[in-house]
């Protein structure tokens, strides 16, 4: 199961699509020696030597995989320890944006207006994309523009290099061997060469950044030219894999990904959040409204989602929402796909405000506010530093201890109160 986040991390790629299989590897490596300067990691020669003797090893395990020696020669020659995919490993912000933060970059103005012209100007093969899989031309873009501005940043990383030092290191050690084996299993297919596949630090690769394990499983070779090639400036297998990738996982054409809605006054915040759905008939006969005052259509079955507390926009979210999040599952980062695409399509902006003097919390702050809670009598069911639902439960039972609206917003505001 694929735990949910409120907030997306700073220094996070805007959507590293997830793995879909796994497979036996070797225990997870400890990590390495290396040496450090005031400019970050530098090799040292016995890391780079401990790296090389574990490169030999995995080749055993990677033949036992289905990999030919001639393929791994060909896409191993010559890589090192790559000290710079490790130090931004390493280094990753504790802090997280604010999702109105987010979203002023996500769906800024230059963003929506990009996004047009990359209608505009792709629109044929965007249509026959979305005859063949049924996703909306305006999402497969909204995607697109999110993960690489529309083909502008699409990483220039070696890719093989940067999977063999994720692995070897350990900190994710198995999850990037795992994505080093799909990697050269795609350069054994003959879809890519190895000096041509790269992509992000962290193993995204293309238009829309799917990492090896996804390629092999949904990537699409839409004209029949016997290659998947998503790394081509011509971006039309990648669009195309993106959307075999959410009609797989059961995008409704027509369905929206969710509704900005005005809630009314004395509402029942205990019914929002992703566990409570009902059909939009039945929000209308709480007072629930869309921004203009109506009624919201039968689009089916859905949850009512407060990503800022009761201080910001609310949203009917529907089933579409959950296909979006199979990318990435920040609650930020659905709603920047879904209202970019929204905006795309000739949108208004978000109508709330959002509550924009709160700060985000750090890790450890949103730990300490886990543990403070089971304290409490609130149990949050564990201490992750993740903000699921489990958590914005435990919140609410405390929200109404103390006569606060029970909206299980993680706020500095309750860490203080806790405190």
């Amino acid at each position: 199961m694929i735990r949910r986040a409120t907030v997306i991390a700073v220094v996070t790629g805007l959507g590293l699509t997830p793995a879909i299989a796994s497979m036996p590897t070797s225990p997870i490596p400890k990590p390495r020696p290396v040496t450090t300067t005031d400019t970050g990691l530098v090799a040292s020669p016995v890391a780079n030597t401990a790296f090389l003797r574990w490169v030999d090893g995995f080749e055993r395990r990677a033949r036992s995989a289905g990999i030919r020696q001639a393929t791994l020669d060909r896409s191993l020659r010559g890589i090192n320890y790559n000290t710079d995919v490790i130090s931004r490993d390493r280094n990753q912000s504790e802090f997280t944006k604010q999702i109105w933060e987010y979203l002023d970059s996500a769906v800024s103005e230059t963003r929506v207006r990009n996004g047009r012209a990359a209608l505009r100007d792709n629109a044929r093969v965007l249509a026959e994309i979305e005859d063949r899989y049924g996703v909306e031309a305006e999402v497969v873009t909204a995607v697109w523009g999110l993960e690489s501005a529309y083909g502008s940043f699409r990483g220039d990383t070696a890719i093989i290099e940067a999977l063999a030092t994720l692995a070897f290191d350990g900190r994710r050690g198995r999850f990037f061997e795992e994505q080093l084996i799909a990697a050269l299993k795609i350069i054994q297919s003959g879809d890519v060469r190895p000096e041509q596949m790269t992509g992000s630090w962290a193993g995204a690769m293309g238009h829309t950044q799917f990492i090896p394990t996804s390629y092999l499983a949904y990537a699409q070779d839409f004209r029949g030219d016997g290659r998947r090639d998503i790394w081509a400036d011509d971006p039309t297998d990648a669009l195309a894999s993106t959307a075999a990738y959410l009609a797989r996982f059961g995008w409704t054409k027509g369905q929206p990904w969710g509704v900005e809605v005005a809630l009314p006054r004395g509402f029942d915040y205990s019914l929002t959040g992703e566990r409570v759905k009902k059909s939009p008939s039945q929000w209308a006969a709480m007072g629930v409204r869309d921004t203009s005052g109506g009624r919201v259509p039968n689009y089916g079955r859905a949850s009512i989602l407060l990503p800022a507390g009761a201080r910001g926009a609310a949203f009917m979210i529907f089933d579409n929402f959950h296909v979006i999040e199979r990318y990435n599952t920040a609650d930020a980062y659905v709603i920047g796909v879904g209202h970019l695409s929204d905006r795309i399509a000739g949108g208004p902006p978000i109508r709330a405000n959002w509550p924009r003097g709160d700060r985000g919390l750090r890790a450890a702050e949103r730990r300490q506010m886990q543990e403070l809670l089971t304290r409490r009598g609130h149990d949050t069911q564990g201490v992750d530093g993740i903000i699921g639902p489990n958590t914005i439960q435990a919140i609410r039972g405390f929200q109404r201890s103390v006569g606060m609206v029970p909206d299980g917003y993680a706020s500095y505001e309750i860490l203080r109160r806790l405190r």
